[in-house]
């Protein structure tokens, strides 16, 4: 299975990451413009570097998922708030055909996700229960879902509302989503949306357009 790593200035944490991903997994680092030199190490600890030169989280997930080889395709942060040892806990249904995409429900450890960041999660969670019919709790960042299903979902976002497009979509498509709980610890460094402001508000920005959109794609049903 592949495992795609977003990265944006990671190089203390990437690793630790690594050093932890499972035998079976591939890690794919996608740098999205690091300056810290966050793919030498990433490279030099083995694993496969894909440049997206276009910023955006979303550039960088749709960049790995592009590069990805393997039938089934992880995505998950790179900044050691997830754990790669928990890789299995979510793509083992998928690969066993019990779900179409798994979300990793984060049980955040004291500290780790801000008041503000718990708040728009049960948010988000409520209103993709509600438009797309998919039985979430939390959008995380650990997920994983088969690589030709993900690729014709045909998700657009290339900023902050990937994660949340493609829950949306696979719920207005019929998949099967479901979760499976992960651990959750405080990130290695500064988050890149939610600590700073600029970044909080074009992820607000993105995600009002993706729940319009299913608004509007739900009513056309």
């Amino acid at each position: 299975m592949d495992v795609v790593l977003p990265v944006l200035n990671e190089r203390e944490a990437i690793p630790w990451v690594l050093g932890r991903m499972p035998e079976q997994f591939r890690p794919i680092v996608v740098d999205n413009g690091s300056d810290d030199g966050s793919a030498e190490v990433a490279a030099r600890l083995g694993a496969e570097v894909v440049v997206e030169p276009r910023r955006g989280f979303g550039a960088a997930c749709f960049a790995g998922l592009v590069a990805a080889t393997a039938p089934i395709v992880a995505f998950m942060d790179c900044d050691a708030s997830l754990d790669p040892a928990d890789l299995p806990l979510v793509c083992g249904p998928v690969a066993r055909g019990e779900a179409d995409l798994v979300l990793g429900a984060r049980r955040a450890e004291a500290g780790a996700l801000p008041v503000h960041s718990r708040m728009a999660n049960r948010y988000l969670a409520r209103r993709v229960r509600h438009l797309a019919g998919a039985e979430v709790t939390d959008i995380g960042p650990m997920r994983a879902a088969r690589r030709e299903a993900l690729l014709d979902l045909g998700i657009t976002d290339r900023r902050s509302g990937w994660p949340l497009e493609m829950v949306l979509r696979a719920g207005l498509s019929g998949w099967r989503v479901t979760e499976s709980p992960v651990p959750y610890r405080a990130r290695v460094g500064k988050s890149k949306v939610t600590g700073t402001v600029g970044g909080t508000l074009r992820a607000v920005r993105d995600m009002r357009a993706r729940l319009a959109e299913a608004g509007r794609a739900a009513r056309r049903r």
